[in-house]
Order: C-alpha cells, then structure tokens, then sequence
C-alpha cells in the first residue's frame, strides 16, 4: 500500500489559455480504465478483499482508515490517495462517512504524477 496526495497544496497553476486554476494531476492510461465514486456512510466498510487490478481510491470527502496486507490501519482524509497493486489484500473504513472516486486500471502508476505522503 502507497499512500499520495493530490490536494490544492500539491498542484500545479495553469495559465495555459488565459486560465488562472490549480491542477492536481493524478494519472494517464492508455489501456482500459474504470473510474467509480464510492459512499462509505457513517460506520461504512469495504471489507477486507483482494484488488482485482491495481487500484487508486481518491478521498475526496470525510474520513476514515485504510489498511492493507500489514494490518497497520492508516487515517485518511479528503485529498489523500492510496494505492494497492493487483492481488494486495485491503480494506477501507469510517465511522463518520467517506466519499471517494476509484480508479482501476492495469498500467496505473501514481508515482508519475503524485508526490508520496509523508
């Protein structure tokens, strides 16, 4: 498990085209991609499974905690991502709710794109 951020503060500004935003990016496929959104409400679990393909979960609201095969239980918030290679056992939990984007894909590698969270 490798935990990234992609929150305002990691971005880049664009001014490309008279634009003035940040951009946060996070990653690029060439193979096929699924792209999810997830609502964990209050005392939500995805229980412990296997990732079928790599798989990137965005925190994008609320709180909660992630582990992975070690069984350390690790918080995480809005802006945070985790990353779990294909076959890594994983779970995420919450107790106040927690809303996320998934992205599974076999060539994900966020690395290129995310800095590492310390």
């Amino acid at each position: 498990m490798e935990l990234f951020k992609f929150d305002k503060q990691v971005g880049k500004n664009i001014s490309h085209f008279n634009s003035d935003f940040i951009m946060s990016r996070i990653v690029r496929t060439e193979k096929p991609t699924q792209l999810g959104c997830m609502y964990l409400e209050t005392n939500g679990v995805v229980g412990y499974h296997e990732a079928v393909v790599p798989q990137l979960l965005l925190v994008i609201a609320g709180e909660g905690w992630v582990r992975g095969e070690d069984e350390l239980k690790l918080k995480v918030k809005a802006g945070d991502a985790v990353f779990w290679k294909k076959g890594e056992g994983h779970e995420t939990t919450t107790e106040t709710g927690l809303t996320a984007i998934v992205i599974e894909s076999e060539e994900l590698n966020p690395s290129e794109f995310m800095k590492k969270r310390i």
